[in-house]
């Protein structure tokens, strides 16, 4: 028999190796679905079609399984709004670098340009988060075009777009589709003589700090080799942190709202500042580039200078830069500010990461909290956590291992990505430990998506940080000097509503409760979900904290206070300095 244009489309996405597509059936996708169905599921060999409650999570999904495996995901959305809610999930996904074709179904072919029930133009609404956006208009332009996003998701590390009219998916398949042979990535080489620029600069400073990300991730043994041969302080930036911080006696932490540690002296301290395979985008933690030379290594030319002044950009593979340096360079002895940068670390730790870590206090501290879940994680086990405070949480308290992952929205930075990355992590790999840090804000925004988990019996582990206010959103207006304003919301009871869709839940509101509350959930065979009732006055102070911050801060407690009889600002202000009181001694 022969094949249809949605069928010939399911078996290039089965040679690409695809076993699972994310989405909602309906309507003009109706053929593609049906394509999926004939395949028999992955049981037989063919494609499993993951029903979501919304396309935004069925893209974070795909993208978490794409970042997780290396390989291939898809999701697909129905006409006009069906595929319009893979948006955000798509600009996650792309500027994440990770492998997805996402299926934009299309209102019929005769209809396109009327003005027809539910038409929007795919082709261009998903250009700018895509390396790929093309409208299939012909059987017989389909099959190079599918070929086309396949090789510019996995080549390309982002997104592609596959727009096709429903009708048009159920015509007769013309012609036969290429081969599909996965290609191996090269390793960029840097050019000989902007090594040898950098290797001097390196030669002439005295005191050098490395900043690493996640484009290290392939050559940490390198990363590790190069510091060690300079005895050079080593921060990193969150995307990186998995690739880097464990085992690495040069670690000094990570800057930004989220770090923590040395880094920022080290930086600031340092002659030259080399930045690895990171593309951080917040220029007001990197140092004045006037006086502290700046280099970069990158392997997407693209990044280099688009952050701080660098005066020595290389376009390399960082392996095979590092080397090329290494190998121009004496190796040094002079550890004094390598152990002055791994002291003041060890302070920073004590003094403002770990303060709260062993806290019994009610309200429980997410410190406590987050604490007691990376202790009983397991080793090889996946994070996601939302954005916000779930990141904080995440980035100061998961013990990294050489096998643990952790995922976030990153550099999209969008609500609820944590619940339906947690999905996409557990399908791609059910023998794996996959835990959610939800915060109460993100996992409202794609509730809907706990039905999901219970209908796969995926034994996903959610913790929600359940303290009934957009927290990182209240720090960032309290640091600027407005009152939290509109951040809070009234207390839900998580587990009640979990509980109903048939997950292991419980309640915890004792931090004497949390070791044994986190062991049950992580030793349940589905899908469990811990609510964790938390102090909404517990912030998350920096490793560096500027005038203007401790300025902006005490302006919105005045205002508070000014305001308290309209607003209970006075007692807000007495319980954010109770909260905090071990923090506060360091402003």
């Amino acid at each position: 028999m022969a094949q249809n244009v949605a069928e010939q489309l399911i078996q290039q996405l089965q040679d690409a190796g695809v076993t699972r597509i994310y989405g909602i059936v309906g309507d003009s996708l109706n053929p593609i679905v049906d394509a999926v169905r004939r395949t028999g599921g992955s049981a037989d060999g063919g494609i499993d079609w993951i029903h979501v409650r919304n396309e935004e999570a069925a893209a974070f999904a795909a993208a978490a399984e794409a970042q997780l495996t290396g390989k291939l995901a898809v999701c697909a959305g129905s006409c006009g709004p069906g595929n319009l809610h893979l948006i955000n999930g798509l600009y996650d996904a792309h500027r994440s670098g990770a492998p997805v074709l996402a299926i934009a179904s299309h209102i019929p072919t005769v209809e396109i340009g009327s003005g027809y029930f539910q038409e929007t133009h795919p082709e261009r609404l998903f250009t700018e988060c895509s390396n790929y956006c093309e409208l299939v208009s012909t059987p017989e332009q389909s099959p190079r075009v599918v070929d086309s996003a396949i090789r510019h998701a996995t080549g390309g590390s982002g997104v592609a777009v596959v727009v096709l009219p429903g009708d048009l998916a159920a015509d007769k398949a013309a012609g036969s589709a290429p081969p599909f042979v996965p290609v191996r990535a090269g390793r960029v080489a840097p050019h000989p003589v902007d090594v040898e620029k950098l290797a001097a600069a390196i030669a002439e400073a005295e005191k050098i700090t490395l900043f690493v990300g996640a484009g290290a991730r392939h050559a940490r043994e390198q990363v590790l080799a190069f510091a060690d041969h300079l005895q050079a302080p080593m921060g990193h930036t969150l995307r990186g942190k998995p690739w880097i911080q464990y085992d690495n006696p040069f670690d000094v932490g990570m800057s930004g709202l989220l770090g923590y540690g040395a880094i920022d002296w080290a930086m600031k301290e340092a002659d030259l500042l080399l930045l690895v395979g990171t593309d951080f985008p917040y220029a007001q933690f990197f140092p004045d580039g006037e006086h502290v030379t700046i280099a970069q290594i990158d392997a997407d030319a693209t990044r280099l200078g688009r952050r701080a002044a660098v005066r020595h950009p290389v376009h390399g593979d960082v392996g095979r830069t590092l080397a090329a340096l290494q190998e121009l360079l004496p190796a040094r002895t002079d550890r004094a500010f390598l152990d002055h940068a791994l002291a003041r670390h060890r302070k920073a730790l004590e003094d403002a990461v770990a303060v709260y870590t062993d806290s019994d206090d009610t309200p429980i501290h997410p410190e406590r909290a987050m604490t007691a879940i990376d202790r009983a994680a397991a080793s090889d086990a996946v994070f996601t956590a939302d954005t916000g405070m779930g990141n904080v949480w995440q980035a100061r308290y998961v013990t990294p291992t050489r096998d643990r992952r952790l995922l976030g929205s990153y550099v999209h930075g969008s609500m609820a990505n944590a619940l339906p990355q947690a999905i996409g992590a557990q399908l791609a790999h059910p023998d794996r430990q996959v835990i959610a840090i939800a915060g109460d804000g993100g996992l409202s925004m794609l509730l809907g998506e706990l039905i999901t988990a219970a209908a796969y019996r995926l034994p996903i582990n959610v913790f929600v940080f359940n303290n009934s206010t957009l927290g990182l959103v209240k720090l960032e207006m309290l640091v600027n000097g407005y009152p939290d304003f509109g951040v809070d919301v009234p207390m839900v009871d998580f587990a009640a509503l979990a509980g109903s869709l048939g997950f292991l839940t419980q309640r915890v509101t004792d931090p004497a409760d949390l070791d044994a509350a986190v062991a049950t959930a992580l030793a349940h065979p589905g899908p469990a979900l811990v609510d964790l009732v938390t102090d909404p006055n517990a912030l998350s102070v920096p490793g560096t904290v500027s005038a203007q911050q401790v300025t902006g801060f005490g302006l919105s407690m005045a205002k508070l206070v000014l305001g308290a009889e309209q607003t209970g600002g006075l007692r807000q202000v007495v319980d954010t300095a109770k909260s905090n009181i071990k923090h506060l001694r360091g402003l």
